[in-house]
């Protein structure tokens, strides 16, 4: 178990794609970590399974509830419903801001990086997202890859839900690693 004793936070609401959401948190489970889901309220969330609503997924802890300081990671899945949601919330912002600015990975898939682009952390990475979006990205002064994943500094995106494997391989190793430490300043 690669992952005991981390503590890894997946920001979510409503319609947040199935897989990008349960891949993620399986992978990162099965790798000894402690994880949880934080949502805008309590209860359960639901999620977004292709071109329908999916399965309901538990909050584990509000936004008000959650310390950045008590994760070693942040995991943003997409879709197109939860990532818009969640970027005009201040509180999730700020959340996600903690996190980078205390050097912790920080991990977006698909319609996720408009949290990196709300949050400034875009800005000057390497990055990839869901294809429409590539625009949006770059717009953000990122350069954008074709990659199924991509990381800079310990910002880690992945594409689509294609990419999950590969997502989820790289946050495990980002995390286990503590290459978060050696990013520089943004």
């Amino acid at each position: 178990m690669d992952l005991n004793g981390k503590k890894i936070a997946i920001l979510a609401t409503h319609g947040f794609e199935q897989s990008e959401l349960e891949v993620p948190r399986d992978r990162l489970k099965k790798a000894g970590a402690a994880v949880e889901v934080v949502s805008l309220a309590s209860g359960e969330i639901k999620g977004w399974e292709k071109k329908d609503w999916g399965r309901p997924v538990k909050v584990d802890k509000t936004l008000d509830q959650a310390a950045a300081a008590d994760y070693d990671a942040v995991v943003l899945p997409g879709g197109q419903i939860n990532p818009d949601l969640l970027r005009v919330e201040a509180k999730a912002l700020k959340f996600i801001k903690d996190i980078f600015d205390a050097k912790k990975t920080v991990a977006a898939v698909c319609h996720g990086p408009w949290l990196l682009i709300e949050t400034g952390i875009a800005k000057g990475r390497k990055m990839t997202s869901y294809k429409s979006i590539k625009t949006d990205v770059e717009n953000a002064g990122a350069r954008w890859q074709n990659a199924e994943v991509v990381v800079d500094q310990g910002v880690v995106t992945s594409r689509n839900p294609g990419d999950l494997e590969a997502f989820s391989a790289k946050i495990i190793e980002e995390v286990k690693q503590g290459r978060h430490t050696q990013r520089r300043a943004a």
